[in-house]
Order: C-alpha cells, then sequence, then structure tokens
C-alpha cells in the first residue's frame, strides 16, 4: 500500500484511485452532488478550491486543492521510489 499526499497532509492510498481529473465539467459536478447526497464525498480541500477529483474504486469520490497533474505526478514518483525497495 503506498499511500500519496493529496494536499494539506492529508494522505490516500494509490492503489484504490480509478481516475484524477478536472471539476470543470458538468458530468464531473454531478458525480460530486451525487457522492454528496450518497455520503461517500470526502473534502480535503480545507475550504480552498477544488482543482482536483479523485474518484475511487469503492466509489468514494475526493477533493483535493491540488492539481490533477500534480496528484498524478506525486503517484507515479510514489511508485518510482517503491521500485527498489523490495528487496
Amino acid at each position: 500500500m503506498r499511500l500519496i499526499n493529496i494536499g494539506f497532509g492529508n494522505m490516500i492510498n494509490s492503489s484504490r484511485i480509478i481516475a484524477i481529473v478536472s471539476p470543470d465539467s458538468a458530468p464531473i459536478k454531478r458525480i460530486i452532488t451525487e457522492a454528496k447526497e450518497g455520503r461517500v464525498l470526502v473534502d480535503a480541500t480545507y475550504g480552498r478550491r477544488t482543482r482536483a477529483v479523485i474518484i475511487t474504486d469503492s466509489d468514494h469520490v475526493i477533493l483535493s486543492p491540488l492539481q490533477p497533474e500534480t496528484v498524478a505526478h506525486r503517484m507515479t514518483d510514489s511508485a518510482e521510489e517503491g521500485d527498489g525497495d523490495d528487496e
């Protein structure tokens, strides 16, 4: 299990992530609204602007103040760090 920082010290399991998307489109806004109504929304923005929406395999929706590219970069950095320490 690899944890990645999604902003303000909040960590999520990178192996559970299905998608990291921008919150600007109408379908993503609809997904956020449905997640809020279904009580599976995790708001990790601390009142800041939502810049990335992370969708997990358990249908949880996580809001992050980081850009989607930043979260994806942290995922790839985390994966590369773990490649050599399985000895």
